[in-house]
């Protein structure tokens, strides 16, 4: 026990945090930010009529349930990434403790990271579908037929798993730091 009390002792955690952290913080919200914008823009504007067999048929995401929560869950990480780069200032800031400050940041992290997976996951099942079916169900591919809208797609998911990848590696830090240093 006197052998973790001499490490404290002579490592002593930083009284103000660098400000290289909250750089890095700041720049990484603001692109998990960006990247769930764009994924839910890209989204929304991705619509295709074509006609098949003399009828004129559309592709909106509106017309998919796991889309429109896509797009939803993508907003409502922008938003709240806008918020949190507020909340880090004023927290980093004023908090008295070097891990409490962190604690929030850590849990809007989580929170942002799983309701972004959940949403590239949705769309990402219903994109599989859309390329390629399903012929035990009954289910055609529409790829064939939507090539446009199905290529917005498979970028609008890639930018919404950029995002995840953004907010995972948030996750990590603010976990990170905010872990409890005993003493």
């Amino acid at each position: 026990m006197a052998g973790v009390e001499v490490k404290i002792m002579q490592n002593p955690p930083p009284k103000n945090p660098p400000k290289s952290s909250f750089a890095t913080q700041f720049c990484l919200r603001i692109l998990a930010a960006v990247a769930s914008l764009s994924a839910a823009l890209v989204m929304i504007t991705d619509k295709q009529t074509v006609i098949l067999y003399g009828i004129q048929m559309d592709a909106k995401y509106s017309y998919s349930s796991a889309f429109t929560f896509f797009v939803i869950a993508n907003l409502v990480s922008c938003a709240f990434s806008v918020v949190s780069l507020f909340a880090a200032g004023i927290l980093v800031r004023n908090c008295s403790g070097p891990n409490k400050k962190y604690f929030f940041l850590f849990l809007h992290d989580l929170v942002m990271t799983t309701l972004v997976m959940a949403a590239s996951a949705a769309a990402t099942a219903i994109g599989f579908v859309g390329k390629f079916g399903n012929t035990h169900v009954g289910w055609i591919a529409i790829c064939d037929d939507f090539g446009r809208f199905c290529d917005r797609i498979i970028i609008s998911v890639h930018l919404s798993y950029l995002a995840f990848l953004l907010y995972l590696l948030l996750t990590v830090i603010s976990a990170n730091k905010s872990r409890a240093i005993p003493g």
